[in-house]
């Protein structure tokens, strides 16, 4: 029980799992660390900065003395503005690499498939081990991709569903009145 444990037998799954898989799993595993460290980032802002980032929009309303003309509805509209800059700065990035992965798995599908025809134009279609490598590369690497994107999908929609509450709370707070 302890064996499974251990860091080199975690590493070892791991290694196998990725030469299973090819190349392209490789990939997928970066795409997916990348996508999740933009992630891990949102939700750092949301617990570190954006206070500060609210505060401060805030405190320049507040020393304004003027809320009723038309430069105080633009500078009204830049403290939005630069509200909703900061909550959208890395989701622009996460949902491409939401999108990016499944192609990715589609790819090594591909790749995975090629394989396989080429195993049947060497050895004929009778050999079910040549065979079986091939289509693990092209059948492993998919799941990842699909996974890989629904837990983004998942964390992009909160994400960004957070960002645009976030945005219209500012804005509500920051009256012309």
């Amino acid at each position: 029980m302890l064996e499974a444990l251990s860091p080199t037998a975690a590493f070892a799954g791991l290694r196998d799992f990725l030469q299973t898989g090819g190349n392209v799993l490789f990939v997928i595993m970066i795409a997916t660390f990348v996508l999740w460290a933009f992630i891990i980032e949102r939700f750092w802002f949301y617990a570190t900065s954006y206070s500060g980032v609210v505060k401060r929009a805030m405190d320049q309303w507040a020393r304004r003395t003027d809320h009723k003309s038309w430069h105080a509805h633009a500078i009204r509209e830049r403290l939005i503005s630069e509200v909703r800059q900061e909550t959208e700065r890395s989701l622009p990035m996460i949902k491409v690499m939401v999108a990016v992965a499944p192609l990715l798995g589609l790819l090594g599908t591909v790749t995975g498939m090629v394989e396989v025809f080429d195993v049947m134009a060497v050895t004929g279609s009778s050999n079910a081990r040549a065979l079986a490598s091939g289509v693990s590369k092209a059948t492993i690497p998919t799941m990842a991709g699909l996974v890989a994107s629904l837990s983004g999908v998942l964390f992009a929609n909160i994400l960004d569903r957070r960002s645009s509450q976030s945005v219209q709370k500012v804005a509500d707070q920051l009256t012309l009145s």
